[in-house]
């Protein structure tokens, strides 16, 4: 689970989510705001983020990746015999 790539996608999501949150919330100013229409950008993005990254532990969480048993050597086929 640690390896998979979705933990990995989600971590990172999360981690620059919350940077933009507490941007947000620290970091907003009226010039910040007149540029995107009296939007805190910065909060809405890292809010989005977040609940991404948390899509995507829950999809880890929910439907782990179940590695197949190994084959025993006598339940494998014979190849193909081939036939000129």
């Amino acid at each position: 689970m640690l390896f998979d790539i979705r933990t990995i996608v989600g971590a990172l999501l999360g981690c620059y989510g919350v940077v933009l949150v507490i941007t947000g919330l620290v970091s907003n100013t009226a010039a910040d705001q007149a540029k995107t229409g009296n939007i805190n950008i910065n909060l809405w993005a890292g809010l989005g983020m977040c609940v991404v990254s948390l899509l995507f532990i829950a999809w880890v969480v929910l439907r782990p990746i179940v590695v197949p048993e190994k084959t025993p050597v006598a339940d494998i086929p014979d190849e193909p015999s081939e036939t000129p």
